[in-house]
């Protein structure tokens, strides 16, 4: 834990923690900013405890309770910002499986981000791809949030890739996808990928324009 004074001074000033630079994320760093740790690569914040607001708006905005379940697959993980969330801001009781393929943030996210939630967490590290193609699992709401830096590799942008996710969906289970949105170009992309890809897949689906993020979902019929 941080100390007290350098946490009240993170609301003036960000402190370096802790870099573990990888293969898959040379950048990669914790910070201290606004009293939370932060995840961050050169361009994209990876997490951000309870101010990861792409995540933290979404699940304001969407009626948790009509979740059908508890089990939730989270595909990138962070320090484990969506569990925080659920767990210490919506007071919501799941039981979770994270799919992270750096070891890097694994290490990051034991040491910094989930020692202090009471939530059953499986931590997986492998290819998340690889993971929903071989996985005969069911879940009640899987998050989306596979980055590299600030892109998407290209496998997780395909039908075929929301198709598999649409089957490890239980009835009625939300999908909640999260892409970047902050320049014209991300824009622009976010437009053509909902129009050509997700909306074929989830014709009764719909996004949420957060911060900076589009978050798209399966089911409007979720939001408030």
């Amino acid at each position: 834990m941080p100390s007290l004074w350098k946490k009240y001074l993170s609301y003036l000033f960000e402190f370096h923690i802790e870099s573990a630079p990888s293969e898959y994320n040379p950048h990669l760093y914790v910070s201290l900013s606004r009293g939370r740790y932060q995840l961050c690569t050169a361009n994209a914040i990876y997490s951000f405890e309870d101010l990861y607001d792409n995540f933290g708006l979404t699940f304001e905005k969407i009626d948790l309770n009509k979740i059908p379940g508890k089990r939730v697959l989270i595909l990138g993980f962070g320090l484990g910002s969506i569990p925080i969330l659920l767990e210490k801001k919506f007071k919501k009781k799941y039981t979770y499986t994270a799919v992270e393929i750096d070891e890097s943030v694994i290490y990051l996210a034991n040491k910094y981000g989930v020692s202090a939630l009471h939530s059953p967490i499986e931590m997986i590290c492998a290819d998340a791809l690889t993971f929903v193609q071989v996985s005969q699992e069911k879940f009640d709401l899987i998050c989306m949030d596979v980055f590299l830096d600030d892109i998407i590799p290209q496998d997780f942008q395909q039908n075929d890739f929301l198709e598999v996710l649409k089957n490890m969906l239980t009835p009625k289970g939300i999908l909640l996808y999260n892409r970047l949105s902050l320049t014209e170009a991300d824009l622009a992309a976010c437009h053509t990928y909902y129009d050509e890809v997700f909306s074929k897949v989830f014709p009764n689906g719909t996004h949420l324009e957060v911060k900076g993020n589009w978050m798209l979902l399966n089911n409007k019929e979720i939001i408030l």
